[in-house]
């Protein structure tokens, strides 16, 4: 039942003593059990705690609901592993500040295998969203799991990536476990408690505030062996978790892009910095020291199907987007040919029309 008492005191430092005060109580008292139980004599006793912080927690205290507490986390379907336990994660035990408790659902990332972060903008191009889920995919298949922030675009096209190769992925949130942010990505939240993780610093039914994300990032690199920016402007969240990462001594590396996109500041940034470019997945994996040998790359088709037309509308296209017009240009096509063409290939899954009547490969 120590749990109730953990819950007690990480709700008391969500609410206004502060981390560092709290780690103080922590390591004076020994146990979150004997922090709670302290008297307003033996509180004053800690140095750098003052009379208003002894206050704040004598009040608290009286007002805290320890039984309704602990009824509605076990309600909630979540876990609480804390610094007491033996199976708190030890990749965290490493970082600045770890935090005092994880509430998690599902399971917590496993310690024997290699860990990579991808995280990067969320508003992501096509090219970004296809490699975080081709890294993701590659990765699992070679036994790692994946590490990221459940958010928009290249964290859900990370985490999706990793599923579809029957992988782990792991989410690090900015709100509390119980909490789906955003709701676009219900389904695959629902789906990683079953495969994977759902893992928070914050208390259950904390919402999604501005400020806690920072804070959350140095958990998303405390987790992981290697972080990987996939798409990142030149002021952006991604980069604040590869800074982390640097401060905990984790490998860091980049995905290029082209000088003068608002997507590919970020990380043409961190390359110049010194960290680790990305020129092709086997390149990566081989600095990773992964082993590839082994793995299967499905391909969905083989370009020796396309009649000739199709293999040279299909030939002109990447990850960029082009548009209609573009691919006219460059196949010399007829209007109507070039048309009943690109509604072909992309019912057959071939290409992807991204927006109006601009189109991208969907395999290389």
């Amino acid at each position: 039942m120590k749990y109730k008492y953990w819950l007690a005191c990480m709700a008391q430092m969500a609410e206004n003593i502060g981390t560092g005060k709290v780690e103080k109580l922590f390591r004076f008292a020994g146990s979150a059990r004997a922090l709670y139980d302290m008297s307003e004599k033996e509180l004053m006793q800690i140095s750098g705690i003052t009379e208003a912080d002894v206050k704040s927690v004598l009040t608290y205290k009286k007002a805290w609901n320890l039984e309704e507490a602990w009824e509605n986390l076990k309600r909630s379907g979540l876990y609480l592993v804390t610094r007491e336990d033996e199976n708190y994660p030890k990749r965290l035990l490493y970082i600045n500040k770890p935090p005092y408790g994880i509430f998690y659902k599902g399971s917590l990332p496993p310690e024997d295998k290699k860990s990579i972060a991808i995280v990067g903008a969320r508003r992501c191009s096509e090219y970004g969203r296809y490699y975080a889920k081709h890294l993701a995919e590659l990765a699992v298949k070679a036994g790692c799991i994946i590490i990221s922030g459940l958010a928009a675009g290249i964290d859900g096209a990370a985490h999706s990536g990793a599923m579809a190769a029957e992988g782990e992925t792991y989410a690090v949130m900015g709100c509390g476990a119980d909490y789906c942010y955003p709701r676009q990505n219900q389904s695959l939240y629902q789906t990683m408690t079953q495969k994977g993780g759902i893992l928070s610093e914050y208390m259950p039914q904390t919402k999604p505030l501005g400020k806690l994300f920072p804070q959350r990032n140095r958990l998303i690199s405390g987790f992981s062996d290697v972080v990987v920016v996939i798409e990142a402007k030149e002021r952006s969240g991604s980069l604040i978790t590869a800074d982390f990462a640097l401060e905990q001594g984790k490998d860091i590396y980049a995905l290029p892009g082209r000088v003068g996109d608002v997507l590919s500041g970020g990380c043409n940034r961190l390359i110049r910095q010194g960290a680790g470019i990305i020129v092709s997945p086997e390149e990566w994996f081989k600095d990773l020291e992964i082993d590839l040998a082994n793995i299967v790359v499905s391909n969905a088709f083989s370009k020796k199907v396309l009649e000739k037309d199709e293999g040279v509308v299909y030939s002109v296209l990447d990850l960029q987007p082009k548009s209609a017009q573009q691919i006219l240009e460059e196949t010399k096509l007829p209007v109507d040919r070039m048309c009943e063409i690109l509604l072909t290939l992309e019912n057959a899954g071939f290409i992807k029309e991204v927006y109006k009547n601009y189109y991208i490969k969907m395999h290389e």
